[in-house]
């Protein structure tokens, strides 16, 4: 009996129901790393198989290299030019290549508690305060190691800290105002709150009165001079500051693939990519704005070069000028 053309189609429902457990099962406060990989397959057809990883962590870029994943997602943009370039984890240039960048606007945020007495980052390696705080339980997690590159640049490390008499501990996630780990340092049983997602918590630690740590200019061109994006704490986000206090960027998440994936792939996934835009949350309003995603913005860095046939089909729709 030939289907209803009002029925759906088969394929396209069960590929729907997984999706929709493994979107509830990721976001559970039980699940620790949050991540999940698709397998699209067709029998007998080797040359169409592709699996989709969504990371948050350079277990995405790693993958990828390893051609164990065809497409991943990493967060931040900073994260994907350390394996372009080979830096932080990396000894040598990754294999890496961006198909667009989700865009999400974001800068780390330092604060620690006032009795500590320092009002600078680079106060600590002066002053070697007892610094205690809460990173990543994730310890591969991009933040928790640019982190070691900015505090690097400003003349310390984590070893040193603890030498100090201080600790970085890996637990947690990010200090949202409801967690213990923000609960933790407002009260007293650690002494700093140092993360990205700096809207999400920044105004409440400020509040609550923590302490905001400028950065130096010196600092920051240290960090530019490894391929680092200067980020920008403004005061019309952040009543509490007395100004606009220098950052390090930590905004982007890049669809990123391997250089040698298939060229009818990859126009298949930014054809995918907009078709489904609608269907997609992201931090705005609306659709996923593919139209702007491969265009440089303070919300969608491009850090790293384009796979060839990305950068064709975005050229052909118009997205990046003729």
């Amino acid at each position: 009996m030939a289907q209803p053309p009002d029925w759906p189609n088969p394929v396209t429902t069960r590929s729907q129901v997984m999706l929709a457990i493994a979107l509830n099962l990721v976001a559970g406060e039980e699940v620790e790393l949050r991540q999940a990989r698709v397998q699209l397959k067709e029998q007998g057809r080797g040359d169409w198989n592709l699996t989709l990883f969504g990371s948050g962590s350079f277990d995405g870029v790693d993958a990828v290299v390893k051609r164990e994943v065809d497409l991943a997602i990493i967060n931040p943009a900073n994260g994907l030019m350390m394996a372009h370039k080979g830096i932080g984890p990396y000894t040598t240039p990754q294999p890496v290549r961006q198909i667009s960048v989700i865009p999400s606007f974001d800068q780390f945020l330092l604060t620690v508690r006032p009795e500590l007495g320092i009002a600078a980052l680079e106060d600590i390696p002066r002053k070697k305060p007892k610094l205690v705080f809460a990173l990543r339980r994730q310890r591969e997690h991009c933040m928790n190691i640019m982190l070691e590159d900015l505090f690097a640049a400003a003349g310390f490390s984590f070893d040193d800290i603890r030498r100090w008499g201080g600790d970085v501990r890996f637990e947690g996630v990010l200090p949202w105002p409801e967690t213990p780990k923000f609960a933790d340092a407002v009260e007293g049983r650690t002494n700093a709150l140092i993360d990205e997602g700096a809207d999400a918590w920044g105004n409440q630690a400020m509040g609550a009165g923590m302490v905001t740590l400028t950065m130096a200019e010196a600092t920051v061109r240290k960090l530019e001079a490894r391929g680092y994006r200067r980020g920008i704490l403004k005061k019309s986000i952040f009543p509490k500051l007395q100004n606009d206090v220098l950052s390090i960027d930590f905004s982007g998440w890049p669809i990123i693939c391997h250089p040698e994936l298939a060229d009818a792939h990859v126009r298949r996934i930014c054809a995918a990519l907009e078709a489904n835009a609608h269907l997609i949350k992201w931090q705005g309003d609306g659709p996923l704005p593919v139209s702007r995603m491969c265009r440089e913005a303070d919300d969608t860095p491009q850090m790293v070069p384009y796979h060839p046939a990305a950068e064709g089909y975005w050229r052909e729709r118009g997205y990046l000028g003729r």
